[in-house]
């Protein structure tokens, strides 16, 4: 048991040597094969829709329980899944970015196409089994069963053909949103509300500029090998420009649903996020540098990718005020009705 790894796992993407990954625990493995350090956006997901939920006075902590794991397990399968994928088809390679910022263990020799495969339908099942469990919770509902159709979906064809033909992108900002928060919400509720999936929009685009950013970062490559994702469709500027609008916009959601008052104005604690926003802004109104610039980090999630860690680090922070502010508009309508009395 390596806990040290398990943190660094969960911050960054390591790079580690035969030698060490032949010490590693089974845990440690699964950490740094499925990615665990972008797990968290899932987690976010999940807890925003159970937050929605309570808000709701309609928390129910099994069914939360069993969406937030399935959903980490989901996209660590599809984690998996991805890197399986691009290395059977040739596209993941030593000198392909996936293999430059972080460990690829098919790449680099680590694992064998059988045991990533193992990992996967070891993620897979467990993800599924909750997936079913929920099913069960909401009494065979045919919308649940439409919910988990529609991630299994995502899950097994992200990365071919919908990356491949410009629909990668849309498919991030749907299962970030509507899927994991509206659809969290209606299995734990069991009602669909178009708010909450608005809602769940404002977190989503946050999501969807971390892959944006990673598709401009990879964009000559991902041309050169015909994988056409939407920077490559419009260019790099167009997409440095749309991530701007992704990152300017949730604040403009989150005004409208205080303005119909379906947030209290705490939602507004968000707004502390604009500090981290105005650092990020600059690199993305230029090109990406064609050298690795002073103090930015190199490898384990960091260059040769650039736009990418940025809207990374970005989304932790406004997603981190985003559950804040959640959770302070959650407890004054608990708080306040009670001093009224």
């Amino acid at each position: 048991m390596n806990i040290a790894m398990w943190r660094k796992a969960l911050k960054v993407i390591p790079n580690v040597s035969r030698e060490e990954w032949g010490s590693l625990d089974l845990i440690s493995k699964w950490l740094i094969s499925t990615r665990a350090a972008v797990l968290i956006m899932t987690f976010i997901s999940a807890a925003l829709a159970g937050l929605f939920a309570w808000r709701d006075n309609s928390f129910s902590f099994l069914p939360w329980l069993a969406l937030t794991f399935g959903l980490i397990m989901a996209h660590a399968s599809n984690n998996l899944f991805n890197d399986y994928t691009d290395y059977t088809r040739g596209v993941d390679q030593k000198n392909y970015y996936r293999a430059m910022y972080g460990l690829q263990p098919l790449v680099a020799g680590l694992m064998t196409k059988r045991q990533h495969l193992a990992y996967f339908a070891v993620s897979g099942v467990l993800a599924l089994v909750c997936g079913l469990y929920l099913v069960w919770y909401n009494g065979s509902d045919n919308i649940v069963w439409a919910l988990l159709g529609a991630g299994t979906f995502f899950l097994l064809f992200y990365t071919w053909p919908l990356k491949y033909i410009a629909l990668g992108e849309l498919a991030v900002l749907l299962v970030w949103g509507p899927l994991m928060i509206g659809g969290g919400y209606y299995v734990i509720v069991h009602r669909w509300d178009w708010n909450v999936v608005c809602a769940g929009v404002v977190y989503a685009l946050g999501v969807t500029t971390v892959i944006f950013g990673k598709h401009i970062d990879k964009l000559q490559s991902d041309r050169e090998k015909n994988i056409h994702t939407l920077p490559v469709l419009i260019g790099e500027k167009v997409s440095r420009y749309m991530v701007i609008g992704m990152m300017i916009l949730p604040y403009f959601l989150l005004t409208y649903l205080v303005v119909i008052k379906y947030f209290t104005p705490l939602i507004l604690i968000v707004l502390i996020a604009l500090p981290p926003l105005r650092q990020v802004l600059p690199a993305f109104l230029k090109p990406k540098p064609i050298e690795r610039p002073a103090n930015f980090p190199e490898g384990q999630g960091g260059w040769p990718l650039y736009f990418a860690p940025l809207a990374f680090w970005y989304n932790r922070s406004f997603g981190a005020y985003f559950v804040l502010g959640l959770v302070a508009d959650v407890l004054s309508r608990i708080v306040l009705p009670l001093l009224q009395r």
